[in-house]
């Protein structure tokens, strides 16, 4: 399977695994693979390295009973439940190439009565990447839920999101957005930086305590530094609408493997089969971290990609 598009869309073997789709445009490529999932499996540059983490032990198998760690980029049920949002992704999925959008259709899920979808579309140029996540209720009634969407990163980096507009106290008296913690959520734990501006948090592979944070911005986003890469993923949520876990439409977590870049949509009353869906934008930079992750470092290198579409 090919396109004819500018951006190029063929189907190759990766990773042990012979049923995978390259997105690319000459200057970033994706991988992502139809064995299982659906999930992209990488993103980088082309030659460059893959800022996904990937389990190298679970490349190539399938058809496992349970879910498994194999990292990469998916969509998942929130709020989170043991049962169905660890719903096993191990089986193929259906592929449809409609233009230069690649598509990929998971089965109904047993455990969750779930049917989840990703369209994928890449810019012609730069290193711009549409993603488009779907569930499907498959039950018999109505069900209350929410997408969830989890990138996860290779270890050794840096993530930063940014907090809504900030302002006085004299000008602004009401709270502008939760900040939500977990029962394992340490504000002690170093690798936390907390600027007027912006959330930081550093992986750090020799610690592997758990540990995550949740917020809420209209113009959500997530940096992830990464050996001279810098990803960005943007997701425009909705201030009027009711989000999980307190009222959260990003999150971050990390441990020693990995650290996540998490996107949440709003809570949804999903009828019998409804769809329901939330767009990430991604974008791929060569950018050294800055020198010190403050406000000020940070707004010379963050802001000169994020601020037309902050202003927009």
């Amino acid at each position: 399977m090919s396109s004819d598009m500018p951006v190029q869309i063929e189907k190759v073997a990766w990773g042990g695994w012979p049923n995978c789709y390259r997105i690319s445009n000459g200057e970033v490529e994706l991988i992502v693979t139809s064995d299982i999932g659906p999930r992209i499996m990488r993103f980088g540059f082309i030659g460059g390295g893959n800022v996904f983490k990937v389990y190298e032990e679970g490349l190539g198998k399938s058809g496992e009973p349970t879910w498994q760690f194999r990292g990469g980029h998916r969509v998942w049920l929130a709020p989170e439940d043991r049962q169905m949002s660890y719903a096993a992704d191990n089986l193929p999925v259906e592929v449809e190439l409609s233009g230069d959008v690649l598509t990929l259709t998971a089965p109904v899920e047993p455990e969750s009565g779930l049917r989840k979808q990703m369209s994928i579309r890449m810019d012609e140029t730069g290193s711009g990447v549409e993603v488009v996540h779907r569930m499907q209720n498959c039950r018999e009634a109505n069900f209350p839920c929410a997408i969830w969407v989890l990138s996860i990163m290779a270890p050794g980096g840096v993530a930063v999101t940014g907090f809504p507009p900030r302002a006085s106290h004299a000008d602004v008296l009401a709270p502008t957005n939760p900040l939500v913690m977990w029962a394992f959520s340490d504000l002690r734990d170093p690798r936390w930086g907390f600027q007027e501006k912006y959330l930081v948090l550093h992986q750090d592979p020799n610690n592997d305590v758990h540990t995550k944070l949740g917020h809420f911005n209209a113009k959500t986003w997530g940096a992830y530094f990464l050996n001279g890469d810098l990803f960005m993923k943007r997701y425009d949520a909705d201030s009027t609408r009711a989000y999980p876990d307190m009222g959260c439409s990003y999150e971050t977590f990390t441990c020693a493997e990995m650290l996540e870049l998490e996107t949440l949509g709003p809570l949804e009353d999903a009828a019998p089969g409804a769809w329901i869906e939330q767009t990430e934008h991604w974008t791929l930079h060569k950018s050294s971290p800055p020198a010190a992750f403050n406000d000020a470092e940070l707004d010379l290198v963050l802001l000169p990609i994020l601020q037309p579409w902050l202003e927009a």
